[in-house]
């Protein structure tokens, strides 16, 4: 139903008219263990509920809307498109707000197939500022802000929190008496997240890059980061709480392991060694089909879920509670990597939805 459903909606934009280019498939998955990030820290957001469109080179929007819910293989005209993938829209400055993402121009081929590997990096900015004891002496009245062409935040004495901004002139401003006072500007690059220490001129040591009014601020260099990346998945932790679970593609490639939490989607049911349903109705309650995505219908991209007898079953079998069909699960049990001819999760004992 959902490529059905898709399929007219290419036809609706105009993009389905058969013409002598052919049509070809593009699909469309974030390299294994690949999401890199700033050590700006924060939990990385789930790839499933990332913002995907795509376009034509005509400028006729092929997809628009989260990555979890377009199809693994889409059919397309022969010809260009731009893929743009970003964890959420960021346009204005904001604390605690890094935006993960990936943009490319790729070209299906007639009879052909594109397969386009997304790898996300940070695209914005982000400052925090260490503000000393001796600033509240030097400047009781004063409050700091960090501002941009797009905004401005006030940074309190309290806020530990990273300010990020899009990338571009980003100054540190002194508000006092009346006045705003530019102590510092710096232009940002795209994973670059910059630390400040504010202090008292008088107080500060010669690591002092600027003083202005009393106020020092200085570029603490040991949290300078800038292309610092470290890969997710590469913790011995990972998979350890609901919060930081596998997705299905880490669980493939991570089994076995015992007492882990998987993330992923209902897509299906009725296992045997070589088969499963994708729709109902359903007949097993002992076992289910969990996908990356909530559109997908390959079993060899999911992993089998065993039910044992409880409160995991209760909730999730598809027999009893068919409206689980598409939805987003997080369970726990053992990683083996055979259970009906797939890598699977077995004793299942917890589960968040």
């Amino acid at each position: 139903m959902k490529k059905l459903v898709f399929l007219l909606f290419l036809m609706s934009c105009g993009l389905q008219d058969a013409d002598d280019r052919g049509t070809g498939k593009l699909r469309l998955s974030f390299t294994d263990v690949s999401e890199a990030l700033t050590r700006s820290g924060g939990q990385f957001p789930d790839t499933s509920d990332f913002l995907l469109t795509i376009n034509a080179s005509s400028g006729k929007t092929v997809y628009d809307g989260v990555f979890g819910a377009c199809p693994e293989e889409i059919d397309l005209p022969a010809g260009s498109y731009d893929v743009r993938v970003v964890s959420g829209e960021f346009s204005k400055p904001a604390f605690d707000a890094p935006q993960y993402g990936d943009e490319k121009c790729i070209v299906v081929p007639s009879g052909g197939v594109a397969d386009v590997r997304l790898v996300c990096s940070q695209l914005n900015s982000g400052v925090r500022l260490d503000i000393d004891e001796s600033f509240l002496t030097s400047c009781p009245d004063g409050t700091l802000h960090l501002s941009s062409s797009d905004g401005r935040l006030l940074y309190t004495y309290r806020e530990e929190r990273i300010a990020y901004f899009l990338p571009g002139q980003v100054s540190l401003m002194l508000s006092q008496g009346g006045r705003d006072q530019v102590l510092l500007t710096r232009n940002l690059q795209p994973r670059q997240v910059l630390n400040l220490g504010v202090s008292s001129a008088q107080s500060s040591s010669g690591s002092a890059f600027q003083g202005i009014g009393g106020v020092s601020v200085s570029v603490d260099t040991s949290r300078f980061w800038l292309d610092d990346e470290y890969v997710i998945g590469g913790s011995s932790d990972k998979g350890k709480s609901w919060d930081d679970a596998f997705t299905v593609a880490h669980a493939i490639s991570n089994a076995p392991k015992e007492d882990v939490w998987v993330s992923g989607y209902v897509v299906g049911g009725d296992l045997t060694s070589a088969a499963a349903s994708f729709g109902p109705p359903f007949k097993s309650r002992t076992n289910v089909l969990v996908g990356p995505r909530s559109s997908t219908t390959e079993r060899s991209s999911c992993i089998s879920v065993q039910l044992p007898a409880g409160k995991v079953r209760d909730a999730v079998n598809l027999v009893d509670n068919p409206d689980m069909l598409g939805r987003k699960v997080c369970l726990k049990g053992d990683l083996v990597e055979s259970y009906f001819g797939l890598v699977g999760l077995k004793n299942t004992d917890d589960m968040s939805l």
